[in-house]
């Protein structure tokens, strides 16, 4: 009887080995879990850390790229766009004092239209339209992000970097608002001189160039309207640009295919009044020294009052002076320069170089 009590087990002692197991394999299990946790909030401030890069770079090369617009002769400051690009940079990076952006960071140069949408290529030539900024943190610059749980593995920081490339888009789309000239100047010639070259253009409709030597074509004050268009309507258009109303009248009269907007892209005709009105004096004075769309021609039909220009383009004209002294002596000076114009609208496509208004620009866009 003495024995049987002692081989009877202790009800409780299944159990208390049970918990032993336990304990002992959460334990074991605290390691990898707390581990992984560190991990994970490691892991999601360096994402944090990104976007905050990645939103620094996209702001400044949007804000520098703008910068790229040439001067008349078409020159381009690119210190001021690198200057713009780092300050943006460091306004919206406020964690890191003195933010810097290397100089082998910084990509200013003209994209490629053929590789914008596979491998988008920068070029070092031509009219510059495309700013590329890499900001980063990391040995080379600005130090690497530290980590909170990094050094339980035996990391205590690590590397993050964003890139991003804006490029100015070419307008190809003229709506309400954009500033216009309504004379038409002939596309071969204006093609043929470089940008910053100043044309005399008469009330007669002789046109002459930077050597004083008279063009073979001719050029004619525009009815971008109806075709009834009064001196009135002309200098109205020349200090307050295209309006809707013009755009109906093209419409109501054939001339253009929609009534919300121009496209450079399709040529349409349009009648001219021969020569400069004295009446219009008062509104180009008014805008000399600023830049407006005109529109090319190719070719014309008719004479006098009745001629039509076939217009096939925009360019941009900068109003250099003008005197009013009868028909003969009455003469307009524009310069070929740039135009950056927000009501202007590009065409969507990036790959598209055919029919966009030469020298005007509209708003910039992320292309990565």
């Amino acid at each position: 009887m003495k024995n049987l009590r002692r081989l009877q087990r202790n009800p409780n002692s299944g159990t208390d080995a049970r918990r032993g197991t336990l304990a002992v394999l959460t334990a074991l299990l605290l390691v990898p879990l707390i581990g992984m946790l560190a991990f994970s909030i490691d892991i999601g401030y360096l994402l944090k850390k990104r976007a905050e890069l990645q939103r620094a770079a996209d702001a400044a090369a949007l804000a520098a790229v703008q910068d790229l617009l040439p001067s008349p002769d078409g020159s381009q400051d690119l210190d001021r766009v690198r200057a713009t690009l780092r300050r943006y940079v460091a306004d919206n990076i406020s964690d890191v004092d003195g933010f810097a952006v290397l100089e082998s960071d910084i990509r200013i140069g003209r994209f490629d239209p053929k590789t914008v949408y596979t491998n988008l290529t920068i070029l070092d030539d031509g009219i510059f339209d495309a700013v590329q900024v890499t900001v980063r943190r990391d040995a080379s610059a600005n130090a690497p992000v530290p980590l909170f749980f990094g050094g339980i593995f035996g990391i205590v920081d690590s590397d993050v970097s964003a890139t991003a490339t804006a490029v100015l888009q070419k307008a190809s789309i003229l709506r309400p608002g954009a500033g216009v000239l309504p004379f038409s100047i002939p596309r071969t010639d204006w093609t043929a001189v470089p940008p910053g070259a100043v044309w005399s253009i008469y009330g007669d409709g002789r046109i002459l160039n930077e050597s004083g030597q008279q063009l073979p074509g001719n050029w004619g004050t525009l009815n971008l309207g109806t075709s009834a268009n009064s001196t009135a309507t002309l200098n109205d258009q020349v200090l307050n640009g295209l309006q809707q109303k013009h755009l109906d009248a093209l419409h109501d009269e054939g001339r253009i295919s929609t009534n919300e907007y121009i496209d450079s892209r399709v040529a349409f005709n349009a009648n001219s009044d021969p020569g400069l009105s004295g009446g219009m004096k008062s509104s180009i004075t008014a805008v000399q020294g600023q830049s407006r769309l005109i529109p090319i021609y190719d070719s014309l039909t008719n004479q006098g009052a009745n001629v039509e220009f076939n217009v096939t383009g925009w360019a941009v004209a900068t109003v250099v002076s003008s005197q009013f002294k009868g028909n003969n002596n009455t003469t307009l000076k524009i310069r070929k320069t740039f135009l950056y114009d927000g009501y202007l609208r590009p065409n969507p496509d990036l790959s598209v170089t055919d029919g966009i208004i030469e020298g005007a620009y509209t708003a910039p866009v992320l292309v990565e």
